[in-house]
């Protein structure tokens, strides 16, 4: 529901979020208030001493003013009880007694300071006495430093401008002051975004590039969030509600609703032999992720394996890769790729904003020359990732859309410079001429090698790219179906990282607001009950993704409560001409690059896929299927690397074990 407005301004929570907090703080209370009541009835008779008229009036005086904060938090939690997100009707009583819960806190701190000063005053009393009515101080010091904390973490900046239009709709607005107000507010919100990531990212400092990049991801920010008048535990409610929605819409689905795109036939041929060549080359985007990657995979003889190389002093060999800071990187790729050192002419792990680690290497298996680009690992490579406006790519190529991801477009015209300028593949192409040019990268690394790819191919006809989880927000239609020809991306189950986008996350968030305007329970019962989802699995059918007596198509329609819960300036609020902006779209629809392999589990390994091994069907994709963001336990950990790699390796063993029977090879490939 909106942000509660309290003191004229708008604060980053609802009347709804006080069920958790509150009764945390009321076990607390209620506990404290026993411990006294304890204190005092058993050790009364001890404060016949000096001093001892005032810690018992401190006592008295703090047991009464414990059971008025215990009454006011248990009235708040109750009225936080009631109602929906999109109806705070039952809740309006929520700012008064947020007021009187506020102003208890007065007499709370100055009794606390009294308790204080006359404990340190030398009272002449019981030990016991003295060091229980210590702690009673301390304990009321610890809550009300919690409360300033809380009150710290739940201010908007942009409260204060928000709020007086909180209960103005569009009526009281013309066109010219609903686009005057609506500017003001996104460069109020633009502003606020880049001081935080300033802040954030104090450390990787102040050049062109950095600047360009925190203004651009500034504004992402405050375009995502600063339209919709929704508070974080709203998000995470939505995103539950969406959970259970998508599981009970997938169970439902008939058997021919499930399978995807059929395949051609010559799709069908060469699915083994991508497979294979994807097995193979994810081993040199993995290396190029350098030591970090290689310990993590082998935490227990990782440190033993190049431990040797991480404190040995820079030899001959490494200047022939003209690398620099190379030692445990070097060591972690040499065992990642199984190559000795002369098998690689350059290694460069410089990480800066726009400009990405990468490895050109000779791999004398595949005769190939492979340029491999590290995916993301830094804050530096999260701005590159946020830069996500769409901007020209420079490439001579027939195809007349050119629009690409700006920070990822950046970063792969850097390691295309690197590579022609400093003559690093022309170094390569003079060793092995007869070779091919394969580029690889996983993550942000495959948004870069895809890029790098087109770059390239008008000087290497032949270049190949294998693009590993790679971004969805990466190219226009034009440059997607242009890419088909030579590059092919894989995708690991729910991998969130294929499914991001601009258009997707906002396609997201109006799913959000659909799907709380259409909930009918409370806002507590949807966290909880989500969490146990989450956790322990069960049934979607009795979660509260429908309107009472309606079905899913009547989801296509916006509802009052979900417009409630978007600011009426907003372009998302309506795609009509009367919009207040007219201008086009700063992040227009991008796609994948090239044709997708889906590798999808078959049944279930556990919630998050650490409990046993799971099964992988292989099968060509079309990009519609990952048009929409889906939620779930594994939407992190199946982009991970190394869950990718034992997918990979199971995928290709079982369907090497599955050459001698064709039909069930046949089989696995057309259903997947």
């Amino acid at each position: 529901m909106p942000g509660m407005v309290l003191f004229g301004r708008r604060w980053a929570i609802a009347s709804d979020d006080l069920v958790f907090p509150g009764f945390f703080e009321l076990f607390l209370r209620v506990l404290w208030w026993i411990g006294i009541l304890t204190l005092y009835l058993m050790h009364r008779e001890k404060l016949d001493c000096a001093g001892g008229v005032l810690l018992s009036s401190y006592l008295i005086v703090l047991i009464v003013l414990l059971a008025v904060v215990i009454c006011t938090v248990s009235a708040i939690v109750c009225v936080s009880m009631k109602g929906t997100i999109c109806n705070p009707g039952p809740r309006k009583s929520m700012p008064k007694l947020l007021y009187i819960r506020l102003a208890l806190f007065l007499p709370e701190m100055v009794w606390a300071s009294l308790g204080a000063a006359w404990v340190a005053d030398g009272v002449q009393c019981d030990k016991a006495v003295v060091n229980g009515i210590i702690a009673t101080v301390v304990v009321s010091w610890i809550i009300i430093a919690a409360t300033v904390v809380t009150i710290i973490i739940v201010f908007d900046p942009l409260g204060g401008k928000m709020a007086p239009y909180s209960s103005a709709g569009p009526s009281h607005l013309d066109s010219h002051d609903s686009s005057q107000l609506f500017n003001g507010l996104k460069t109020a919100a633009t502003s606020v975004w880049e001081t935080r990531i300033k802040l954030l990212c104090c450390c990787i400092g102040k050049d062109d590039h950095t600047r360009v990049a925190f203004s651009s991801t500034a504004e992402l920010f405050s375009t995502y969030f600063s339209d919709t008048d929704l508070v974080p535990s709203d998000i995470a409610a939505g995103l539950a509600l969406l959970h259970q929605q998508q599981d009970n819409i997938r169970n439902n689905q008939e058997p021919n609703e499930v399978i995807s795109h059929s395949p051609g036939p010559s799709q069908e041929a060469d699915l083994d032999t991508e497979l294979e060549n994807c097995h193979h080359y994810m081993q040199f985007a993995a290396a190029a992720y350098g030591w970090p990657l290689y310990v993590y995979r082998n935490p227990f003889t990782g440190l033993c394996k190049i431990g040797g190389d991480c404190c040995r002093s820079r030899t001959t060999e490494y200047d022939l890769v003209g690398g620099d800071q190379l030692n445990c990187h070097f060591g972690s790729i040499l065992q990642t790729t199984g190559l000795q050192y002369r098998d690689f002419i350059h290694i460069s792990f410089h990480d800066k904003v726009y400009e990405l680690p990468f490895l050109v290497a000779l791999d004398h298996r595949k005769e190939s020359v492979v340029v491999a680009v590290r995916g993301t690992m830094s804050l530096q490579d999260i701005l590159t990732d946020l830069s996500a406006e769409s901007e020209i790519l420079d490439v001579e190529c027939e195809v007349q859309d050119r629009m690409a991801h700006k920070g990822i477009s950046q970063a792969a015209r850097y390691v295309y410079r690197r590579l022609i300028n400093d003559g690093i593949l022309s170094q390569a192409f003079s060793i092995a001429p007869e070779y091919q040019l394969v580029i690889v990268g996983h993550s942000l690394g495959a948004g870069a090698a895809a890029l790098l790819a087109i770059m390239l191919r008008t000087s290497y006809p032949q270049v190949r790219c294998y693009a590993f989880s790679p971004p969805r927000g990466l190219l226009s239609k034009s440059l997607y179906e242009y890419s088909k020809n030579f590059i092919v991306s894989l995708v690991l189950g729910k991998d969130v990282i294929p499914r991001l986008s601009v258009t997707n996350l906002e396609d997201l968030k109006r799913r959000i607001l659909r799907v709380i305007a259409h909930c009918n329970k409370p806002k507590y019962k949807i966290l909880l009950q989500g969490c146990r989802y989450e956790v322990f699995g069960g049934s979607p059918d009795n979660f509260p993704t429908e309107l009472e007596g309606g079905g899913q198509t009547d989801l296509t329609q916006p509802l009052l409560g979900e417009q409630s819960l978007l600011t009426h300036w907003s372009p998302a609020y309506s795609f009509s001409s009367d919009s207040p902006l007219d201008s086009p779209p700063r992040y227009p629809p991008l796609y994948p690059p090239g044709r997708i392999i889906h590798l999808e589990e078959q049944g279930t390994s556990g919630r998050f896929g650490c409990c046993s091994a799971a099964q992988y069907s292989a099968k060509w994709s079309h990009e519609a299927e990952f048009s929409k963001i889906l939620i779930g336990p594994k939407m992190l950990t199946d982009h991970m690397p190394d869950i990718l790699m034992r997918a990979l390796d199971s995928v290709v063993s079982d369907r090497a074990a599955c050459v001698s029977c064709p039909a069930q090879g046949v089989s696995n490939v057309d259903t997947g």
